[in-house]
């Protein structure tokens, strides 16, 4: 078998990917070592920037985002038991896209499936091969069946735990890493949002996150021990603590249901640099990892599909390898910023084991100084909306 590009990894990014190189008339074959439904019933992101929202809009796929989508113009940041409402819109005009990844999934692989283009799932030991070299080319197995696929490039959208960071030798590969002492508690239940803004709240007690799926599907988080384990945590007991570090006027607001997803994250920050290995490209969560704070993972997964799609359009329509070759660094530029804004946004709101009085007020400080700049404001908003491609 053969085709021009071999992407690895049907999540978001790969399908993304897929989508518009089959738009453009390159061919491409998809493998991903799970289920389509196991793809479909993870839960993760839901803030879109403006970028991802176009691309998707480009790949043919965003009519139901449209319809269905929530467009934010703003968030609220809450501390000192007050909202203090970020005018994204006013401050850049630009907007946010509350959709989940779930949907967003659902839509790409519609939209793939749509098109008549390959892609196989429960496809187990997947390897690239000699993409240092003229001839990369794929194996993977199915129903006791070894193939092999030949192509031009390999993109690697296998995610963090994925096997196209770990075929890369360690010797060509660099990583930058910081693991965060806390963990985000999270649960999903078809109740009504507390606000109709995200609350990104700061409090002595922790962290706390008020976000949404939809009008009538609530996301919640409240910052943990990393050795805090669910069975621990009744729902009641949950709904209690995050009602403790909300201003009284959304605790008292908020409805309650029982949840029907409920799980335990670690944050992390992690690059590895670069993303190009010969004809192997790193996408993705295969090449970094942010705490969703800042809302940038999936986003930052776009922005890599954006640069490789743009590198590999030029490379076939125009025979040109300048795109390709630039890839790794346009990518890294932008996923860096990123980092330092998840970060920013990290340790400006969570609760760390030595903060203590000194840094709680620090961190009260700092946000003081960002609602009541304009100037602050306006950058914090600059990179919470998506800073351009």
């Amino acid at each position: 078998m053969r085709t021009q590009v071999a992407i690895i990894g049907s999540g978001p990014a790969g399908l993304l990917l897929g989508q518009l190189l089959t738009n453009a008339g390159i061919d491409n074959i998809i493998l991903d070592r799970v289920s389509k439904d196991y793809i479909l019933g993870r839960v993760r992101a839901g803030v879109l920037e403006e970028g991802m929202v176009d691309m998707l809009d480009r790949a043919g796929a965003g009519e139901r985002m449209h319809r269905e989508g929530l467009p934010h113009d703003g968030f609220s940041l809450a501390f000192d038991g007050r909202d203090h409402r970020i005018d994204l819109f006013g401050l850049t005009g630009r907007r946010v896209m509350v959709y989940g990844q779930t949907e967003l999934t659902h839509d790409l692989m519609d939209k793939r499936e749509a098109s008549g283009d390959s892609s196989v799932y429960e496809a187990t030991n997947v390897t690239p091969h000699d993409f240092d070299g003229a001839g990369p080319y794929v194996t993977y197995e199915k129903d006791g069946v070894t193939h092999r696929i030949d192509c031009d490039f390999i993109a690697g959208c296998d995610g963090y735990h994925g096997v196209s960071r770990k075929s890369v030798p360690e010797s060509a590969l660099k990583s930058y890493e910081r693991i965060y002492p806390f963990g985000w508690l999270g649960i999903l239940a078809e109740v009504p949002p507390v606000s109709h803004e995200l609350i990104y709240a700061n409090h002595p007690r922790g962290f706390a996150l008020c976000s949404m799926r939809s009008h009538t599907r609530s996301r919640y988080y409240i910052q943990c021990a990393l050795d805090e384990k669910i069975e621990d945590w009744s729902d009641d007991r949950f709904y209690d603590e995050l009602r403790r570090r909300l201003p009284a006027e959304h605790a008292e607001s908020m409805v309650t249901g029982p949840s029907f997803e409920k799980s335990i994250a670690p944050l992390r920050s992690f690059v590895a640099e670069p993303m190009r290995f010969g004809k192997l490209f790193l996408v993705g969560d295969a090449a970094h990892i942010v705490p969703p704070t800042g809302a940038k993972g999936l986003n930052l997964a776009a922005s890599d599909v954006y640069y490789l799609f743009d590198g590999l359009l030029g490379y076939y329509a125009d025979k040109s390898s300048a795109g390709i070759d630039a890839y790794s660094e346009r990518a890294l530029k932008r996923v860096w910023r990123a980092v330092r804004f998840s970060w920013s946004m990290t340790t400006m709101l969570h609760r760390f084991p030595d903060t203590g009085e000194f840094g709680q007020k620090i961190q009260e400080a700092e946000l003081d100084y960002l609602v009541s700049s304009k100037a602050a404001s306006t950058a914090l908003a600059e990179n919470y909306v998506g800073l351009p491609y």
